[in-house]
Formats: C-alpha cells, sequence, structure tokens
C-alpha cells in the first residue's frame, strides 16, 4: 500500500497512516472486505514504528472503517456508498466549522468566505 508519510508535517505520523487510508476506503480505492497489511508488514514497509500503525488502525476501527480478528489481520469493513458519502460530508462539516470560526475571528465576512470558496473551487475540482 503506498502512503505518502512526512516526518516534516505538523500532523503525527499516526494521524497521516489514518487519513490515506480513510481516504482510500471512502474513495472506494479499498473495497469492504479488503486486507490491510498486517502492523508490522506496513510498519517495514512505511519505516515508521509498529506502534504508530496500530495507533492507526486503531483509530480506524474506532469509527467503522476496519475490522480486526485477533491474530487474524485487519480488513476493510463493509461499508455502503451511501455511509461513506455521509461519512465524508460528517468529516468536512467537522473541519469546516473550525476553519470558518476561524475565517470569522479573522474579520473575514461570509461573503468573503463564500467567494474565497467558490474560487478555490473553480481551480479544477469537480463532482464528477
Amino acid at each position: 500500500m503506498i502512503l505518502n508519510l512526512s516526518d516534516l508535517s505538523d500532523e503525527p505520523l499516526h494521524a497521516q497512516v489514518s487519513r490515506q487510508i480513510r481516504a482510500k476506503i471512502l474513495t472506494g480505492d479499498l473495497d469492504g472486505g479488503a486486507a490491510l497489511p498486517s502492523i508490522r508488514g506496513m510498519a517495514k514497509e512505511q519505516r515508521v514504528s509498529v506502534i504508530t500503525v496500530q495507533r492507526a488502525y486503531d483509530d480506524l476501527e474506532r469509527e467503522g472503517l476496519v475490522q480486526s480478528r485477533r491474530g487474524k489481520g485487519f480488513w476493510v469493513a463493509p461499508i455502503s456508498n451511501g455511509r461513506k458519502s455521509t461519512m465524508a460530508e460528517e468529516r468536512f462539516a467537522d473541519k469546516l466549522e473550525k476553519l470558518v470560526a476561524f475565517a470569522a475571528a479573522e474579520g473575514l465576512s461570509r461573503a468573503d468566505m463564500r467567494r474565497i470558496l467558490d474560487t478555490l473551487l473553480k481551480k479544477g475540482w469537480t463532482d464528477e
């Protein structure tokens, strides 16, 4: 599994691992029932500690995105496309709420925020 991890990021390594695996699950790159690499295998492949991968897998399991069986490993949980979309929307709304509060504290109006968001969305992202 190819992940792009950086020691230079402000985001902890375990959070980078869980975020990138979450993205692969929610976008359908990893289907329900797909086996994830073993904790040791992923740690070796990504050159991180076993504890880093364990924390990431635990986070994903708490979110209901992966399932585990002691001694057997981790698998992507079977999640409907509708539920995946809902999970992504909830995470986006949570992040956006914090960002909107930050922007308001910086003195930006709602119109400013909408204009900036519209500009960003026009930079090549489509819903196709």
